[in-house]
């Protein structure tokens, strides 16, 4: 439990968290500290002259997300109030545990009251000190909003768990080890005391007396304060609203607030998101596992790249003293040459366990965390967090998944050294193959004047610097959750400009893009923030089906070629990559430059030429299938193969990510419903073929009319 002490401590004290409250961005505070980093704003950014000039739409507002600075805080070690125009810049300052906040514009002024009871100023604005997201409070001020109850009841198990042996109560001098407690008496006896003062016999023979342990478990386990509704504070919560996703109380569904939104259960609703968390859990914990395990094949490789090393260094001093005096000094220079190889290599595998620990660690205090959250029997208070648990579970599951538990560094030395040559030779000694230790690329740049947003998906370019001299192999472009969350990674790639559907509507998006070779990755870009569309311009259907809406009128479409830097030796691309053939008899296997890990997808390939009665397979890969077999031969592929086509036939592939399924079609006639299902995580289209046959690709079209998916608007 030890590892899950930081979910317990305040991001602005350090300390365990005191009345702890939930800000409407899922983080919790401390009351006192909240109430310490209130910023006072000007009267005409109010809530009330909002409201009152139409523009104010809720209770809390959020400061205009584009008047604040796009770029990262970190970089400058500065943060701004955004909103409004009159506030000045104010440095960031760092709590205990390394989160910026900020510190408010003049000390609070001295109050004899509590926290939540103590009146906030007039156009108070309080700034998440975790996701820097701001917004100006309320008439309610701080009692508007809810405390955390379940993350009050882990604390106070945490630090029972910690404290040490219980004592008895009634020793006059130094107290001795407690080895009953009484409940009806409440009190912690040693074995003297409890025959002197708690006989078995009389009144008291009907006590129950139970070991220190089970007696401060009772004690944990009595009943803390219920949760009250943050506008009727003294009604406790009964239902639970599935649009605001939040638990209500009757006062507040006879005022009419949720009349228009779906009211369940509160009951049956803790129940769902416990059994949510916890098949969350499940998948985290098996990435634990995995990550664990890989730790340990990192140790065992820094033990063999030192074995290699000294074995590959005592071979070449024997080559070079065989050579007398002439190889001397080119010796030497050779030595270097394998000890600077050495040294990268430790370097890399070391920095990768050195992150991969830190990963670990934060993954296993998550998990404990939740865990514990389970144990709680507060279905209001664990609904009030449950949610926000789930999306960082999900996210911390996904950030294993994406070749995070593979090695960067081979143990192997790729030397190998030429001693044929004669003596007068000897200054030309070099080695046959040396693995270069490049320079990881320069930091990418993006270009704002070509990226843009519409409706639901967003186009994002960018470039090398000008003067950068070091090639950058591809591109990782991550996006976050359109929630101030964590970053995920949306395309990888040599491509320079990326379109990414699927988005979330009326959401702000924070996008990064890093170079990578060989070497290694290159810092992120400057942080570029994007706003989608507020709505869907969606046709929808008759009122039978009011709400459906057709796939092809929410997706922007792909343009594509092959991509002959991953292809086959022997594959054969003409026609700027858009044709393809084989000059073996054997499948060889192609694929397409762009991988798709959401949205919906279509392409056709038309056959060119056919003899022999080959079998060509199309379908979807993963970056990693076997390019010498028939494509479906391993686990990295899905495809199809027709061995009764013709010349002339058209084959059409639809990759439908947000219902997980492929879909085939010759000849615009669909083959069977769907081929395959639970199809999800990055593909590339795919093709394996011989010499017997040649084939076009067709891309930049839209959804078929014959497809006759629909998805549903939530």
């Amino acid at each position: 439990m030890e590892e899950m002490e930081e979910e317990l401590k305040c991001p602005v004290c350090g300390s365990f968290y005191r009345e702890p409250i939930i800000l409407p961005c899922s983080h919790n505070l401390c009351q006192a500290c909240a109430r310490n980093i209130l910023v006072q704003t000007p009267e005409s950014e109010s809530p009330q002259s909002r409201r009152a000039s139409g523009s104010g739409v809720s209770d809390y507002d959020y400061l205009d997300l584009d008047k604040m600075s796009l770029y990262s805080e970190a970089d400058s070690g500065y943060g701004s109030y955004g909103g409004f125009a009159s506030a000045p810049t104010t440095p960031c300052q760092k709590s205990p545990n390394g989160v910026r906040v900020f510190p408010p514009a003049m000390p609070p002024p001295p109050t004899h009251l509590s926290p939540a009871l103590a009146p906030v100023p007039r156009n108070s604005c309080i700034t998440c000190p975790q996701c820097h997201r701001s917004l100006i409070l309320d008439d309610r001020g701080l009692r508007g909003f809810p405390k955390n109850r379940v993350l009050e009841g882990v604390i106070d198990r945490y630090q029972q768990s910690k404290a040490a042996a219980l004592k008895c109560q009634l020793c006059e001098k130094a107290p001795k080890e407690a080895t009953v407690m009484c409940e009806q008496c409440d009190v912690f006896y040693c074995d003297p005391c409890r025959l002197r003062c708690h006989p078995p016999r009389g009144p008291l023979a009907k006590h129950r007396l139970v070991p220190p342990a089970q007696g401060r478990v009772s004690r944990r386990l009595s009943p803390r304060k219920v949760s009250t509704c943050t506008d009727h504070e003294l009604e406790n919560h009964s239902m639970y609203c599935v649009q605001c996703k939040m638990p209500v109380c009757y006062q507040c569904l006879e005022e009419g607030k949720h009349s228009s939104h779906e009211v369940k259960a509160l009951g049956a609703m803790w129940k769902l998101h416990k059994s949510q968390l916890s098949q969350a859990l499940n998948g985290l914990s098996d990435r634990a596992k995995e990550a664990k395990e890989f730790l340990v094949q990192l140790r065992s490789m820094v033990q063999q790249i030192q074995e290699n090393s000294v074995e590959f260094e005592a071979c070449l001093v024997a080559q070079c003293d065989a050579l007398i005096d002439a190889l001397n000094r080119r010796k030497a220079q050779l030595l270097a040459r394998v000890n600077k190889e050495h040294e990268h290599k430790l370097k890399v595998v070391r920095d990768q366990i050195s992150h991969c620990t830190v990963k670990l660690r934060q993954t296993t205090g998550l998990m404990e965390y939740c865990l514990e959250v389970i144990k709680e029997n507060d279905p209001s208070g664990f609904l009030q967090i449950s949610d926000a648990l789930i999306r960082r579970v999900h996210l911390t599951e996904d950030q294993w998944g994406k070749g995070t538990l593979t090695p960067r560094m081979t143990t192997d030395f790729d030397l190998s050294l030429d001693n044929s040559p004669l003596l007068q030779s000897i200054h030309q000694l070099d080695f046959v193959q040396v693995k270069a230790s490049s320079p990881v690329p320069a930091t990418p740049i993006l270009q704002l004047e070509e990226c843009c947003t519409h409706n639901n998906s967003a186009t994002l370019s960018w470039k090398q610097p000008p003067l950068s001299t070091v090639a950058a192999e591809g591109y990782i472009l991550e996006l976050d959750d359109g929630s101030g969350g964590q970053f995920r990674e949306v395309y990888v790639g040599k491509e320079t400009m990326c379109t990414v559907d699927g988005l979330h509507f009326n959401s702000t998006y924070n996008a990064r893009v890093k170079a990578f070779n060989k070497t290694g990755v290159s810092p992120y870009s400057k942080t570029l923030v994007l706003q989608t569309s507020e709505g869907c311009n969606f046709e929808t259907q008759s009122a039978s089906y009011s709400q459906l809406v057709d796939i092809k009128k929410l997706l922007a479409v792909a343009w594509f070629a092959f991509d002959p830097g991953s292809a086959h030796s022997d594959i054969i691309l003409s026609n700027d990559n858009l044709t393809v053939t084989c000059s073996s008899y054997d499948d060889r296997v192609v694929l397409g430059k762009t991988g798709f890990s959401k949205g919906v997808h279509y392409w056709e390939l038309t056959i060119d030429r056919y003899d022999n009665h080959p079998d060509p397979a199309f379908g979807v890969a993963r970056i990693d299938v076997m390019k010498d077999v028939m494509l479906g031969k391993d686990d990295k592929a899905w495809a199809i193969t027709e061995g009764g086509i013709t010349k002339g036939a058209t084959i059409g592939v639809l990759l439908d990510l947000n219902r997980k399924t492929l879909t085939f079609f010759i000849n615009n006639e669909q083959q069977g419903p769907i081929a395959f299902e639970n199809v999800e995580g990055l593909f590339f289209p795919a093709v394996s073929l011989n010499r017997n046959v040649q084939v076009t690709l067709h891309t930049g079209l839209p959804v078929p009319d014959f497809y006759s998916s629909r998805a549903s608007i939530a």
